[in-house]
């Protein structure tokens, strides 16, 4: 039977870790580095923060553009308004024009209805001559 020779385990990684080793196996932090650990840790966001954090930004965007276009739909029925004001007003101009015509063609004919009746048709020439 073979025997198997048991010597001393201890290689010179084990021996560095015994050295550094505190309350079970826990490094000691170097005394050369004096800053705090929030400065070495970064907080890497999740897949799903970095997506919410996207979609809170553009939903940011379309909330801009939302509030412009509403001002633009606002400005523009303002100037609709207008637009009907001014036509409406002239629609009242154009019937009161039509309305004048249609008098001063009544009073036409009225005048040459009493032109006739008077015997007043004689031409211009007509006058010249007697005058």
């Amino acid at each position: 039977m073979k025997r198997l020779a048991v010597g001393s385990m201890t290689t010179p990684k084990y021996i560095e870790w015994w050295g550094r080793r505190i309350n079970d196996n826990i490094p000691r932090p170097s005394q050369g580095d004096s800053q705090p650990i929030e400065k070495h840790l970064r907080v890497v966001p999740s897949e799903l923060e970095i997506i919410r954090q996207d979609f809170e930004r553009r939903n940011s965007k379309l909330e801009k553009k939302i509030e412009q276009m509403e001002k633009e739909k606002l400005n523009l029925r303002l100037d609709m308004d207008v637009q009907k004001l001014e036509i409406e007003k002239l629609r009242r101009g154009e019937n009161k024009a039509e309305e004048d015509l249609d008098s001063l063609k009544t009073d036409y004919k009225k005048l040459c209805l009493s032109m006739r009746t008077v015997r007043l048709t004689k031409t211009l020439e007509q006058w010249h001559q007697e005058i």
